[in-house]
């Protein structure tokens, strides 16, 4: 029976071990941190609770699909999924709001209201678009491997790609069905979930949008990391073994540059026949193999961004926030140019606000509510100076509650905090390996996607393979949940 070893056990590293154990394989899966999930994890504080990753499911046949395949179902896993209604609601700095939802009897009154009558048709319009787009990604990017250049000369995806627009920004196809300046923002914000600027990002992934609107937003009753507590039992129903507090220290490498194993930072070696990496694709060339001219290039590439994180507790319900909330910046393009450009927190930024105890009133005692913030920001840069991150955190905190207040009318948010956590770029890169800490790995632009992303076997070094955000298909949960299939069936 042939040993894997997967270092990791983020999304793509527990549904790779998993597979890969129902197909016979002997695995164990090493992890740094006390518990699997990776940035998927909880943070618990006083009977509050955290989703310290993703706080949103999309695309959930991917999640029906994973389960399916390993022999089960989320609802046999007792996982149980929660729909947000709305999806989001979108403040803005003139104290207008609008409600992104999956109910058409509420959307379209909004829509016209910002665009005149009979303008729901160019609502419409996006929607066929950017479900053309989701369409064929699915079938020709998620489902697909590109092991080589060649293999994006497919007749399918040629036939297929201007019409996915990867030439245009989003921005720019969102502007030609809506055209209202605040409807353009609403329909492009969601570019950062790939950790990109909605000026720069590939207008193929106008996708998420009608992922959202067409499928929906949900919620893991529990948290999220309910999903990869659920992979991690199935994995050891099939007899995976999971090392926790096992960091990793270099990949094992034989003469004939075969992956044999690992050595973990105790000294100790575990020896195996393949070795899968889930850690951070960047840190993982640069520190657990040796010195390369492909680690010297991933360095180069081009990353998401990062974020500075709050995780609030307050002693009572904040009633004026819904589950998901978006705070956009008066200045849209200003704020990105600075995440993305030159790398810094924006004097205006952008936010999201996450309130899991909305919808799920387990993640907080009754009657309070428990909040999660995230600033985006730009990712570390080599520098010699080391930047100042408690006066950053506490210029994202002032704006953060001197905006909620100002747009919702929410009063005292400061006076009703009982307790703060706070991840920033160095502490995603310290807990996580996240070079630069960028929160989403390596970025989506076109020459980061299809054949010029990292590939999931290395190009050199047999029997090594990685899974995970920086590696094909791309970031996101849902995403490297179809990797590790992706990866399973092209390989081995």
């Amino acid at each position: 029976m042939p040993k894997v070893i997967v270092v990791g056990a983020g999304a793509g590293g527990v549904a790779t071990a998993a597979r890969l154990a129902k197909q016979g394989f002997d695995v164990t899966v090493v992890e740094k941190n006390d518990l699997v999930g990776g940035r998927c994890s909880l943070i618990h504080q006083n009977g509050y609770r955290f989703d310290q990753g993703p706080s949103l499911l999309l695309m959930p046949e991917v999640f029906h699909e994973t389960f399916h395949d390993l022999g089960t179902s989320l609802e046999e896993e007792g996982i149980s999924l929660l729909k947000c209604e709305p999806n989001y609601r979108v403040w803005f700095s003139d104290h207008d709001n609008f409600d992104l939802t999956t109910d058409i009897t509420r959307l379209k009154p909004q829509i016209e209201h910002h665009e005149g009558e009979n303008s729901f048709r160019g609502f419409l319009g996006f929607m066929e678009e950017s479900g053309r787009h989701y369409d064929l990604s699915m079938i020709h990017v998620l489902r697909r491997n590109f092991p080589g250049l060649l293999s994006m000369m497919r007749l399918g995806l040629l036939q297929s790609l201007f019409t996915m627009h990867p030439f245009q920004s989003i921005h720019s196809r969102v502007s030609r069905y809506f055209m209202s300046d605040k409807m353009r923002r609403i329909f492009t914000f969601g570019s950062m979930y790939l950790g990109m600027s909605p000026y720069d990002a590939p207008g193929t992934y106008s996708l998420l949008q009608y992922a959202e609107l067409a499928g929906g937003i949900w919620y893991p009753a529990g948290g999220f990391q309910k999903i990869l507590e659920g992979i991690e039992k199935i994995g050891k129903r099939l007899g995976v073994e999971y090392r926790l507090n096992s960091p990793v220290s270099s990949i094992i490498i034989s003469e004939d540059q075969s992956a044999r194993g690992v050595i973990l930072s105790s000294g100790e070696k575990l020896e195996a026949d393949l070795v899968v990496v889930n850690a951070d694709l960047v840190y993982a060339y640069n520190n657990l193999l040796p010195a390369s001219k492909e680690a010297r290039h991933l360095s180069n590439r081009e990353a998401s961004c990062s974020s500075i994180s709050f995780f609030w507790s307050f002693d009572r319900v904040i009633s004026e926030l819904k589950v998901h909330n978006i705070f956009l910046a008066e200045e849209y393009k200003i704020s990105f140019d600075s995440i993305f450009k030159d790398h810094q927190l924006p004097d205006e930024p952008s936010f999201y606000v996450n309130v899991p105890s909305r919808i799920d009133p387990t993640a907080a005692p009754k009657g309070k509510d428990a909040v999660v913030v995230l600033v985006p920001t730009g990712h570390m840069m080599d520098s010699t100076e080391p930047l100042d991150w408690d006066t950053l955190v506490g210029k994202a905190r002032d704006i953060v509650f001197d905006t909620i207040e100002t747009r919702t009318g929410a009063r005292a948010l400061r006076e009703s905090l009982l307790h703060e956590s706070v991840e920033t770029p160095a502490s995603w890169k310290k807990k996580f390996n996240l070079d630069r800490g960028s929160i989403l790995g390596l970025s989506h632009s076109f020459f980061n996607v299809l054949s010029f992303r990292p590939k999931s076997k290395h190009s050199s070094i047999k029997g090594l393979y990685f899974v995970g955000a920086s590696t094909h298909p791309g970031t996101g949960v849902p995403v490297c949940l179809a990797g590790s299939k992706l990866f399973f069936f092209r390989y081995l």
